[in-house]
């Protein structure tokens, strides 16, 4: 089935929480729909506004390389309690005749930098300015969700409006217009649309592991591009040398300009990325619900984003006051996902780390200032992030009994509520521990 064909491109694209929860859901209207207008089914108002909001531009695309297609994506809310259907139509933007679809909201004003990804920030605004001259190719890496594919798209937004002709593709995406074209001996038509631009940006390039043909394809395209001064920027999990299933010569090429990474970003560059997200979509959300998602959402970006989107969606719908208590309703499922697999060894190691405590002498029976205040925070936090009970906590700190543990938690909340600077210590540990 055609949409099928779609759904799976589609998936390797995403994540799969939101795969499962949102993609999934949907139904394909097989007789309403026409090769100009694809029709899907949700379940509710949730999932259509968000698969309308984030995927009816990639459905649309996809469609178009299965087809030569670009159709309207139509989906319909039904709700057979009240007999009543819901509409929400995205009509494809014409794109500009010197780009490929990008998606607009991704700009380097909407970036929140951090010492994790300055770097990264400050060299795509460079080449977006000054393409090809020092760092062709920029390579950027760093793993899923930390905010490559805003960056690279910002470059190819930059570029358009200083009239460059930019191409944007996903590896997945070249590889099926490269299929597609073979298929159809139409292989001037895919030189033509790829090595005819003052830009070249390619997400996720570590897909093409092990895809010889299409490897051959691009390593030609590189050069074509390369020779005539014209910028190519690929993003990566990994960095040239550890991507498995390329040819050397490609590895090679990857290194010729620059490669810099993007780091998990911290406590600080989490929250200010909540408060924009939270801005520029007119979410009023209150700072101690930032922190909790700062603290306990991780460092994957995507998913802090999906996060307030659930949040902002139920709150609407369920016609709700966005509280903490709601928050954490809302986000538990998430949230024991990313906590699940935390360990007390793991705790350990980094308070000790942090706090430049030996985690041998946090498990002692020292009674030096730095080691109690240690001890305490590790056994907080173990309390509150692993599902190990009091009396198993006094037994592996040789504790008298489970009183001890909880005169420890009763002390470290005491100077929580007391001492701002204390509170925002444990919080930035706590949001290392849960992305340790």
């Amino acid at each position: 089935m055609l949409y099928e064909e779609v759904f799976e491109l589609l998936k390797g694209e995403i994540n799969k929480r939101e795969y499962d929860r949102y993609i999934k859901n949907l139904k394909y209207d097989e007789l309403s729909s026409k090769s100009n207008i694809s029709i899907f089914i949700a379940p509710n108002p949730i999932i259509a506004r968000w698969v309308k909001t984030k995927y009816s531009k990639k459905l649309a695309h996809y469609f178009e390389v299965k087809t030569g297609v670009k159709p309207e994506i139509e989906i319909i809310v039904k709700n057979s309690n009240i007999n009543k259907s819901v509409t929400f139509i995205e009509n494809p933007m014409p794109q500009p005749k010197n780009s490929t679809i990008l998606n607009p909201s991704y700009i380097f004003k909407s970036f929140i930098v951090g010492t994790s990804n300055q770097m990264a920030y400050a060299l795509c605004e460079s080449i977006s300015l000054r393409p090809a001259t020092e760092y062709n190719p920029l390579f950027i890496y760093g793993m899923s969700g930390l905010g490559k594919t805003h960056l690279i798209q910002a470059v190819g937004n930059s570029a358009i409006q200083n009239s460059k002709k930019v191409i944007y593709t996903t590896s997945e995406q070249f590889m099926n217009d490269f299929t597609y074209n073979l298929r159809n001996k139409t292989p001037d038509r895919f030189r033509e649309k790829y090595r005819e631009c003052d830009y070249l940006l390619i997400d996720d390039i570590q897909f093409l592991s092990g895809k010889e043909q299409t490897q051959e394809e691009f390593f030609h395209t590189f050069n074509e591009l390369h020779s005539q001064n014209k910028q190519i920027v690929l993003t990566s999990d990994k960095p040239p040398k550890k991507i498995a299933g390329f040819e050397d010569r490609l590895k090679s090429r990857f290194e010729w300009g620059m490669q810099v990474s993007i780091q998990p970003p911290g406590l600080e560059t989490k929250i200010s990325i909540i408060q924009k997200k939270c801005e520029l979509n007119g979410i009023h959300i209150s700072a101690d619900i930032v922190n909790y998602i700062a603290t306990n959402m991780g460092e994957n970006i995507r998913e802090i984003e999906s996060a307030i989107t659930a949040i902002y969606s139920y709150s609407t719908l369920m016609a709700q006051e966005i509280t903490l208590e709601f928050v954490k309703n809302i986000l538990k499922e998430q949230i024991k996902s990313q906590q699940e697999n935390i360990t007390l060894e793991q705790i350990i190691k980094v308070v000790s780390l942090e706090l430049n405590v030996k985690p041998s002498d946090i498990k002692s029976k020292k009674r030096n200032k730095p080691i109690v205040e240690a001890r305490r925070i590790v056994i907080f936090l173990a309390r509150e992030l692993t599902p190990n009970s009091t009396p198993v906590l006094a037994s592996y700190f040789s504790m008298k009994d489970h009183t001890a543990i909880s005169h420890s938690i009763k002390k470290i909340n005491q100077i929580l509520d007391e001492d701002e600077n204390f509170r925002l210590k444990v919080e930035e540990l706590k949001s290392k521990i849960v992305t340790f």
